[in-house]
């Protein structure tokens, strides 16, 4: 059977899972929607079964689809979702969920009601690294955890805004915050501190902070401070460093480095032409909307909701200036 698959959003993301899925057999892109049907027809031409479209509504009405694919920004999600759930069409979403903590959890509350299959696209989890990580500290103590996420700022308009993006830590360090609770578990205390230092004095309608840490403390009995800034020129340095009784774990999107005394050992991601952690990702999303067999997938939506809870009280706590218990 052929799966017929739909595309919510046009931008590099979602033209790249479109890419990927039309690569795999049995799969069709049949119908992408855009901000615009301009837009979305540009994309569509290169997918020879793909109907365009400029609205929610007129592509779920039109078409009937196996799964969906949503990659929009922040503040672009709920009636997608919610449009999906109503229909009963499992969907793969790229992080974050939104730009606040109240959109997904109306959308959870949907999505539970139809039990319906989801991925989030947290790709740190499918890494090599990351699996071989979760196998080494199995038999250690962890101490404590720093995590970064150093770079620049993205250029479209809708990233500086707070209500667009959510802020950096939202929209983008949310990678490294849930590459934390998969590897050691969940956090019960926020705390955070963010400033503007740059951003907003060098460029137009700025409001998000450029730099910021935040300390977090996890039910295990670790500690953690993640700490990210966007206001470099030039992307620096992104992962997580895990500190334990054998040493240290660095994990990053090259792979993981397992430091010890006298010796390092490093386990590159993708290593022997291995997939990468996308094509990871949508293979076991595929294999689940075809067999109903969702035990692969790593990030659902209802395990997502708990790294944007943290992300958004994040935000609550710079603000307030107070510690947030979850």
């Amino acid at each position: 059977m052929t799966l017929k698959i739909g595309i919510f959003g046009t931008g590099s993301f979602g033209s790249m899972h479109a890419r990927m899925l039309a690569g795999m057999d049995g799969v069709e892109i049949s119908a992408i929607c855009g901000t615009s049907l301009e837009k979305a027809e540009h994309m569509a031409r290169d997918f020879r079964d793909a109907k365009a479209y400029a609205t929610v509504t007129d592509m779920l009405n039109d078409k009937k689809l196996d799964a969906a694919y949503i990659c929009v920004p922040p503040f672009a999600h709920e009636e997608i979702e919610e449009g999906l759930a109503g229909q009963g069409i499992p969907f793969f979403v790229e992080k974050p969920l939104a730009a606040d903590l109240e959109t997904p959890s109306r959308i959870l509350k949907a999505v539970t009601e139809k039990s319906l299959i989801t991925s989030v696209g947290y790709h740190f989890r499918y890494m090599d690294g990351t699996a071989r990580a979760l196998e080494l500290l199995g038999d250690r103590t962890v101490g404590m955890a720093l995590g970064y996420w150093m770079g620049e700022m993205p250029s479209v308009s809708w990233w500086r805004q707070q209500q667009g993006s959510g802020g950096q830590f939202v929209e983008q360090t949310t990678h490294i915050v849930d590459l934390l609770r998969y590897l050691l578990g969940e956090v019960e205390e926020v705390s955070a501190t963010f400033a503007r230092r740059h951003m907003h004095s060098k460029v137009e309608g700025v409001e998000v902070p450029d730099v910021g840490t935040v300390t977090l403390k996890l039910e295990c009995g670790a500690i953690a401070t993640i700490a990210n800034t966007c206001m470099m020129p030039l992307g620096h340095k992104m992962g997580l460093d895990v500190y334990t009784d054998a040493g240290v774990l660095e994990l990053s999107q090259t792979g993981l480095k397992d430091i010890g005394v006298g010796q390092t050992t490093e386990y590159l991601n993708n290593a022997n032409n291995s997939l990468t952690p996308y094509e990871k990702a949508n293979s076991i999303f595929i294999h689940a909307v075809r067999t109903g067999d969702a035990t692969g997938i790593l990030s659902t939506y209802a395990d997502a909701w708990r790294t944007q809870q943290i992300t958004t009280a994040a935000n609550r706590s710079a603000q307030t200036g107070q510690t947030i218990r979850l």
